[in-house]
């Protein structure tokens, strides 16, 4: 098969790139790089430099490059952001996906993987392991749009014969390799690093959520397992005519902001200035812990990477791309 992976050139993007050449998938690459960078794509990748709302584009590469199936990542992410812009991430991440919808109906396709998000959850009623069936209320318009792609990309399965899955992927960090690591800071882990950079404290948003230190506790999962999820999902449609699946992906295990910022002191021996608390952030739930059973029995997936594995693989590459530090 070969898949079109929109947003490709990004962080997650680019890792999930990795892991399908890596097991012999042939992809091409659809990005604008308003936030990926062509340098983390292989040279013998195809990077088609475009928007996913331009449909001439869009049939003209699943033509060009005899497109079997999409892995969709393309979209806005950030939840403070969102709260601010909702016009510019509902034309983003719906309207964008209502476009390559429209285009992979066209075009015959079958296969599609959709990144979605635990965001769809927002804050789970009594603090659990959230699983499929936990109801969705999220609590931001990234969280809206996340949910909102998932019933599109199921209702258009449905109705063209397109077999489905949606991932609800949790807290992302770590990097497969130094040179795919995140080069943003919008993330907690590189946003402690880009303070600690500067000599200047982490900053906590929140210490009086209803948690064990207060602070919000999220379940971290690397991108190199990410990655594998994604290829694992692919090939779970290889076979298939229609149906859909939306499965966590998580490891199941949740850490606190502030554990997370003690252990990026740890590994980075960097301990001083310590974490100062700010005020919450609009749009953070309390805790959002995935139960991850279902990706585990459905696609025989779980995670292998720890969390200092993933800060410290994400020291690594931030370093990488800081020199001085």
């Amino acid at each position: 098969m070969s898949w079109l992976i929109t947003g490709g050139a990004g962080y997650i993007g680019a890792h999930v790139v990795d892991a399908m050449r890596g097991a012999g998938e042939r992809v091409v690459v659809v990005d604008d790089l308003s936030t990926g960078a062509a340098a983390r794509l292989p040279a013998d990748v195809p990077l088609v430099r475009g928007s996913v709302s331009d449909r001439a584009l869009l049939d003209e590469t699943l033509a060009a490059h005899g497109v079997t199936g999409v892995v969709h990542l393309a979209a806005r992410k950030q939840v403070g952001e969102s709260v601010a812009e909702p016009l510019t991430y509902y034309r983003e991440n719906v309207h964008g996906l209502t476009v390559l919808l429209e285009a992979v109906a066209a075009a015959g396709l079958r296969r599609f993987v959709f990144s979605s998000s635990a965001a769809v959850y927002g804050t789970p009623g009594d603090g659990g392991p959230v699983t499929e069936e936990t109801p969705c209320l999220p609590q931001s318009p990234y969280g809206e749009t996340k949910l909102a792609g998932e019933w599109l990309v199921r209702a258009a399965g449905r109705a063209h014969g397109i077999a489905t899955v949606c991932l609800r992927y949790f807290n992302v960090a770590g990097a497969a390799r130094p040179e795919l690591a995140d080069l943003g800071a919008a993330n907690v882990i590189p946003m402690f690093f880009e303070r600690l950079g500067r000599g200047e404290a982490p900053e906590i948003y929140g210490d009086d959520y209803p948690t064990p230190d207060g602070t919000c506790v999220r379940d971290y999962v690397h991108v190199a397992d990410l990655a594998r999820a994604h290829l694992v999902a692919a090939r779970h449609l290889a076979g298939r005519e229609g149906g859909d699946l939306t499965v966590n992906v998580g490891t199941g295990q949740g850490a606190s902001v502030r554990e997370v910022a003690e252990l990026v002191a740890e590994i980075t021996g960097r301990r001083e200035p310590a974490a100062r608390v700010r005020g919450r952030r609009p749009g953070d739930p309390a805790q959002v812990v995935a139960a991850a059973g279902l990706a585990r029995e459905r696609l025989g997936f779980t995670t292998r990477h720890t969390l200092a594995e993933m800060i410290s693989s994400a020291w690594d590459g931030w370093r990488l791309h800081h020199p001085g530090l």
